[in-house]
């Protein structure tokens, strides 16, 4: 081997060991929690996975799904339904979920997201990203791919959602034991409908 090559060699092994030593420091410091916030080096990871996660043909790829109205209802309950409980009904990932991963899912709205290519994102919802929250909706499951490419248009449409939509899209949104009986309530109480008064109890 020539020395140049040698000498690159050594600066590669140098950097990661360097690397290493890093992040023993930090497990020491505070741990593998994560709790903390990711770190900067752990930020630009997660960006360079979900880059390395869209296939290369990917960035070429048009949407074959047209964008219309009764699509993109369609594509902003599946989000509601199946989406925001990660990334938000308005795609900011401000719910416990989304906030609470390492790293915490992105801002859907922001231009790291929405200077993407349609084919791109397609690839991201479909393919995943490895060391990041985000789990491969594809898979060969029957009208998977049609559904990417509706929630494609949708991501599009984020950065203009409406109130009357984001409200719609509430009532969409998965509900736990706890929030299905306080509707049920609330829904008696607009019908009239109250609690069965306890009986008397006669003693003898």
């Amino acid at each position: 081997m020539r020395p140049l090559g040698w000498l690159l060699l050594g600066a590669i092994a140098l950097l990661v060991i360097e690397i290493a030593a890093a992040g023993v420091a930090l497990m020491s410091a505070h741990g593998w929690s994560a709790r903390a916030k990711p770190t900067q080096p752990e930020r630009w990871l997660a960006r360079a996975a979900r880059r390395a996660a869209i296939s290369r043909d990917a960035k070429a790829r048009t949407n074959p799904i047209p964008n219309t109205p009764a699509v993109l209802a369609e594509a902003r309950a599946h989000w509601a339904d199946h989406c925001a409980v990660c990334h938000a009904n308005d795609g900011s990932g401000e719910v416990p979920m989304g906030e609470h991963m390492y790293p915490p899912a992105p801002d859907m709205r922001a231009p790291l997201t929405q200077d993407l290519s349609d084919g791109e994102l397609f690839s991201i919802i479909e393919n995943g990203v490895r060391l990041t929250g985000m789990p491969a909706w594809g898979g060969g499951a029957h009208g998977s791919e049609e559904d990417s490419w509706k929630l494609v248009h949708f991501i599009r449409h984020l950065p203009h959602l409406t109130t009357e939509e984001k409200l719609e899209m509430e009532k969409l949104n998965p509900k736990g034991p706890e929030d299905r009986k306080e509707e049920e309530e609330e829904e008696k109480f607009l019908k009239g409908e109250s609690a069965a008064e306890p009986q008397p109890q006669h003693h003898h």
